[in-house]
């Protein structure tokens, strides 16, 4: 009897779930709304605080940056300790954080606030995932994923749209920061409320060399990503990057070194070097990559190279949006039915190619129609990979390592797309000045120093100027989705290579039996059990899926 301690979580109905969920889910929306909001407010901001377009990058390096860094290490302290209680701690710094960064007079008190800001959104993003995993069962846990994937699209998609209304308004840019605050305080009292999950008390060891290990590899490595490549620091080849990718890959190596000795490592060696974690790692690195880079470039490309406004460039994002809903709501609950999970991983990653290699061919005269059929096949395919890789991973671990598993792929991933937006822009960036610089040859209009720079500034420009400028950034946009997409291929090859296990109907993997009969009468007691709880709360999906359409 007491080898089953997970019982209780195998007892909430249906009913209990959705209302524990409840302020998690509304947490979760604040912190992707935060980070969406910005970045049609960005222009603006960067004119009243008198920034540089170096300053404009780091605006959303900084928080990207502090996500990645802070994930794996939320990750375990929800191992370690009470989960609500660090979920709650995250929304006040986030609270803080967005305060602060609506008060900022200065660019370096905003890049602070957005670091703030950073680490509260990499607790956010790891607990929803160790929450969800210490509640449901594999088996169902693809819907409620599916809702987490759905709460994702919305706050992506409403983030442009209302930052840009945000902006236009007499509340002004401030704002975008402001109107995240209560919505904050709102989820914070809903998860008092709502949710109850039991906290099984360990000892507790954390690991503060590997967290300063971690958080100094990973920040240099990416610090070096952002800013070579620019003439106004240095070139990919140099010194500069030979120390900084020599520093970085010495940091990382200790860090393995440590992990490797340590009681509770704060990446388990153990966790991310089995197969099924070790793949969908690798495929959400590749996933992280298409997923940043088509956010930042696609409205980029619409707003210069098509001449939309910003709450315009939102709203021609809708249809990828919607993809990812669709994508993520519907193989979620299709996965709960059947239990069967590859097959979508499969489907999404040929949907990514697919829809990232029919983005490469847009241009700057590509009817608007064809690119929301292109970039809704995109959101498809994101859609059905993002949360069901790790659904994947999650199924393979005990309950007590689900917190530093998810937290280990939604590390990578964010890690990819922050290598992912840098290179990726580098690329952007020269291609511009290239194809720019031939326009402007082939009308005989005189190039300082021989080559166009990749402005954005196009308000300004003579007309002629500023039509070849236009056609310069749509045609070299096509040039990134291209690249995402060669990379998209690795992560079809990897999930191919990840083995399916049947999703299991326990919240925690059950012990072998040991003693013979009886044990093995017991577990198969508890797995009899789970089957007839589950049976019971999958009989509200209708209803479920109902409120959902």
């Amino acid at each position: 009897m007491s080898s089953q301690p997970a019982a209780p979580p195998l007892a909430m109905t249906h009913r209990q779930i959705m209302e524990a969920l409840t302020g998690l889910l509304a947490a979760f929306f604040t912190a992707i709304l935060s980070s969406t909001i910005v970045a049609n407010a960005l222009p603006t901001i960067m004119s009243d605080l008198h920034g540089t377009q170096t300053d404009f990058a780091w605006v959303i390096t900084a928080a990207l940056l502090a996500n990645a860094v802070t994930t794996p290490i939320w990750g375990k302290l929800s191992d370690l300790f009470n989960k609500k209680i660090l979920v709650q701690l995250s929304i006040v710094i986030f609270v803080a954080g967005s305060v602060m960064a609506g008060l900022s007079e200065t660019i370096p008190l905003l890049l602070t606030a957005r670091v703030i800001q950073g680490v509260a959104m990499g607790g956010l993003t790891a607990l929803a995932q160790a929450i969800i995993g210490t509640m449901i069962p594999p088996r169902d846990r693809g819907k409620y994923s599916g809702y987490m994937g759905a709460v994702m699209a919305v706050g992506t998609a409403g983030g442009p749209l209302l930052g840009g209304f945000i902006v236009d308004s007499p509340l002004g840019w401030r704002w975008t920061f402001f109107v995240c605050v209560p919505l904050a305080v709102v989820a914070l009292i809903l998860l008092q409320i709502t949710l109850k999950i039991e906290h099984i008390k360990r000892h507790v060891k954390i690991d503060w060399l590997g967290s300063i290990l971690l958080t100094s590899g990973v920040s240099l490595l990416l610090i070096w990503v952002s800013f070579a490549g620019n003439p106004a620091y240095y070139d990919w080849v140099s010194w500069q990057s030979a120390a900084m990718v020599g520093g970085g890959v010495v940091l990382l190596s200790l860090l393995v070194l440590v992990e490797s000795k340590v009681e509770q490592p704060i990446i388990p060696l153990k966790i991310i070097s089995e197969r099924t974690t070790a793949l969908a790692i690798i495929a959400s690195v590749a996933v992280g990559i298409a997923m940043f880079g088509s956010t930042t470039f696609l409205g980029q490309y619409f707003q210069v190279a098509r001449g939309a406004t910003p709450t315009e460039a939102g709203l021609l994002t809708l249809p990828m949006i919607a993809g990812n809903l669709t994508g993520s709501v519907v193989s979620g609950l299709l996965i709960s039915r059947t239990g069967k999970w590859k097959g979508y991983l499969i489907g999404g990653s040929i949907l990514l190619i697919g829809g990232l290699g029919l983005a490469g061919t847009m241009d700057h005269t590509t009817e608007l129609w064809q690119a929301g059929i292109f970039t809704a096949i995109l959101g498809l395919g994101l859609g059905m990979l993002m949360q069901n890789l790790v659904l994947a991973v999650q199924n393979t671990v005990r309950s007590s390592d689900i917190g530093s598993a998810s937290a280990s792929v939604a590390f990578f991933r964010s890690v990819g797309g922050a290598i992912g937006v840098s290179v990726l822009g580098a690329v952007l960036s020269s291609r511009v000045s290239e194809l720019a610089t031939q326009g402007l040859a082939g009308a005989g209009i005189p190039v300082a120093g021989g080559s166009a720079g990749a402005s954005m500034d196009l308000v300004d420009m003579p007309a002629p100027v500023r039509e070849i400028m236009r056609a310069a950034y749509g045609d070299a946009t096509a040039e990134v989705f291209l690249i995402s997409a060669g990379v998209a291929v690795i992560a079809l090859i990897s999930v191919l290579f990840i083995k399916e296990r049947p999703l299991r109907r326990t919240v925690d993997i059950q012990p072998a039996a040991q003693p013979g009969v009886g044990a093995a009468a017991e577990a198969g007691a508890a797995e009899s059990a789970s089957a007839e709880e589950n049976a019971n709360a999958e009989s509200t999906t209708p209803e479920l899926a109902s409120a959902n359409r």
